[in-house]
């Protein structure tokens, strides 16, 4: 029995990394039979939204690789963090130091970043070097009332079968040297779930969150009052599926298992 038949399901929220392409060399390719699950999804009726913690790239340059992929896409269906941050920044007067991507950047371009009074934090991968996050420090250590931001508070995430370190590590790292807790902009703050559902215009009830991260993901959507679904690809590990705090409300192979089950329910 499909746990989520006692809810009147509308709309459903994919994660992309892990659930419809895995992570790699020139952006990771499509999960076995993902393109078709998505496509079933759009013409389901169903409402599709797409909510990511992606911070490596622009969401253009994401939503066109996904489009070169095959998946058929909307770039204002995809909910990544920086468009919510740059929101924020501009309604508190803030100026960022910014410690992400240099593919990133240019979604900041309209953002003043001069006489900077917090810090942005996202998945700078290879820019985490001593030098960034103790410049990073200093700013903090240095403002009137410091304020960190953090895209996301990710463990870690999956690229070419090995696991990388995501943001949350070095958002700790520094919490902990700073004593200022990070808000947190991305998955799972009830703030960006709730971004999402008010673009659809539907209750929590009524929407389900589909994701390879059991935290972030899944507990995540599910403290908001959505459904949680786990599909074990992607960052998926087996311990997952006994996780002492979050329980999914059903787990599958993959997407298309999920759209099976789904759309099947819906008959």
């Amino acid at each position: 029995m499909f746990a989520l038949l006692n809810r009147n399901i509308k709309a459903v929220i994919l994660d992309i990394t892990g659930v419809l392409k895995d992570s790699g060399p020139h952006g990771g390719t499509p999960i076995k039979g993902s393109i078709e699950a998505l496509n079933r999804l759009h013409s389901s009726g169903l409402h599709v939204r797409f909510c990511t913690n992606e911070t490596t790239v622009t969401r253009h340059t994401l939503v066109i690789h996904l489009r070169s992929l095959g998946f058929t896409i909307d770039e204002e269906k995809v909910f990544p963090p920086i468009p919510a941050m740059c929101t924020i920044l501009k309604d508190r007067n803030l100026r960022p130091h910014l410690l992400v991507h240099p593919d990133a950047l240019p979604d900041f371009k309209d953002i003043d970043q001069s006489n900077t009074n917090c810090v942005v934090i996202g998945d700078a991968t290879h820019q985490f070097t001593y030098e960034n996050i103790n410049r990073a420090f200093q700013c903090l250590m240095n403002f009137e009332k410091p304020i960190l931001f953090s895209l996301g508070k990710g463990k870690y995430y999956q690229e070419e079968g090995e696991l990388i370190l995501d943001v949350g590590p070095f958002m700790k790292a520094l919490e902990y040297a700073t004593g200022v807790t990070a808000e947190i902009v991305g998955k799972p703050s009830l703030a960006f779930f709730n971004t999402v559902l008010n673009d659809i215009g539907i209750s929590a009830h009524e929407a389900v969150m589909v994701g390879d991260d059991i935290v972030n993901d899944v507990g995540g959507a599910q403290a908001c009052g959505l459904a949680g679904v786990l599909v074990r690809t992607g960052k998926y590990r087996k311990p997952d599926e006994n996780h002492p705090d979050v329980k999914p409300d059903a787990i599958f192979d993959n997407l298309e298992k999920f759209v099976d089950c789904l759309l099947q329910d819906k008959k």
